[in-house]
């Protein structure tokens, strides 16, 4: 059975129990007022809940009625509570269209946000995943002066630019949770050789240990499902400079795909600036540059040149050929597999039994 709760649609001031108070003890305002020393002005003003009761006020009453004083001003409080709650849900109430482009459903379904049909409800949801009052400060945080020029624009070069924004805001607060150390480039350079050999590994042992080696590095990685119009592979920033975030989603789902993602990530990191940020898919021609230099960074971590060269000269091609070069290596055969495709040395469809799907164990990030 579902718990019912009382939520009365009116307020009721403090004067309220005041006025209840003065009956029970036939007393009028105009006692009261000789009583307290207050104006019968302020006293009806408080009956009608024009005027507050203050802590002074409340002391008064506590004197007279022998009422503590700690009732009245939380009295006092709950009401000019409620009383903010109405008049900013009366002003959230005209907002609601700029829900319209946000995938509140995918977020509620993955525990971003709690569950609601009431329409100011979902936005102050929304409101609140976001860390803002309104959705003025949402643009003013996210498309606005407060983020630097390079965040800007690579949001902007996206075609929807809100379901993207709560994917990467989910990777902020979820970075922000972890305890990860400060950033120590020697120590993520030797990391990544590790990681480089948990290619190998299902997707439950490496998932963990991968994100433990770049914690323990200065750099927060986060996987995060992929959002309806949320185009999106990886994306790389620092939120401080001391904590640099590599966001991930399954958007291709096969191995080779993803392990070339996390390695482009954290080729931004290594070879570019701490105020640039990098949204695959969505960044300008402007970046294009440190895209390729990102992509030839990934591909020869993996796979060093002179052994790739070497590999393919033999001409063999075979199943028992990709695993054996595979395992010389110590990586996964599906990303030597992704790269004969991508240096169109075999179709793509062939040797594709050599990659692996990955997919979310969970309804929420891994």
């Amino acid at each position: 059975m579902n718990p019912i709760t009382y939520s009365p649609d009116y307020l009721s001031p403090p004067g309220d129990t005041l006025e209840d108070v003065l009956e029970e003890r036939t007393m009028t305002q105009a006692e009261l007022s000789e009583r307290t020393g207050l104006s019968r002005k302020t006293i009806n003003e408080i009956v009608k809940g024009k005027a507050p009761i203050t802590s002074e006020t409340a002391l008064q009453l506590e004197r007279v009625f022998d009422i503590p004083a700690r009732f009245w001003s939380s009295r006092e409080q709950q009401y000019r509570e409620a009383l903010a709650w109405r008049e900013e849900r009366e002003r959230l109430a005209g907002c609601t269209d700029w829900l319209a482009d946000f995938p509140t459903a995918k977020m509620a379904n993955l525990g971003w946000i709690e569950k609601t049909r009431d329409k100011v409800d979902k936005l102050r949801h929304v409101l609140s995943f976001f860390g803002v009052a309104s959705p003025a400060q949402w643009e003013e945080i996210w498309l606005g002066q407060t983020q630097n020029v390079a965040f800007r624009k690579s949001l902007r070069f996206s075609s929807d630019p809100k379901p993207m924004s709560v994917w990467l805001r989910y990777g902020e607060v979820a970075a922000r949770s972890m305890r990860c150390a400060s950033f120590n480039r020697e120590r993520f350079r030797a990391g990544l050789h590790e990681i480089r050999g948990l290619t190998r590994e299902d997707a439950s042992v490496f998932s963990k240990e991968m994100r433990r080696i770049c914690c323990e590095a200065g750099v927060a990685l986060v996987f995060t499902p992929q959002l309806p119009k949320a185009r999106v592979s990886g994306a790389t920033r620092w939120l401080t400079p001391e904590l640099a975030l590599i966001q991930l989603s399954l958007r291709y789902k096969k191995d080779d795909l993803f392990w070339f993602t996390f390695f482009h990530e954290v080729a931004h990191i290594l070879l570019h600036g701490k105020r640039d940020v990098f949204l695959e898919g969505t960044n300008g021609e402007e970046q294009e540059e440190k895209e390729t230099e990102a992509n030839t960074w990934a591909r020869d971590f993996l796979i060093p040149r002179d052994d790739f060269k070497t590999f393919a000269a033999t001409n063999d091609w075979s199943h028992p050929a990709v695993s054996e070069f595979a395992h010389k290596l110590g990586i996964a055969p599906g990303i030597v597999v992704g790269r004969m495709q991508r240096e169109k040395i075999i179709p793509y469809s062939h040797l594709n039994a050599w990659k692996r799907t990955l997919e979310w164990s969970t309804p929420a990030a891994a």
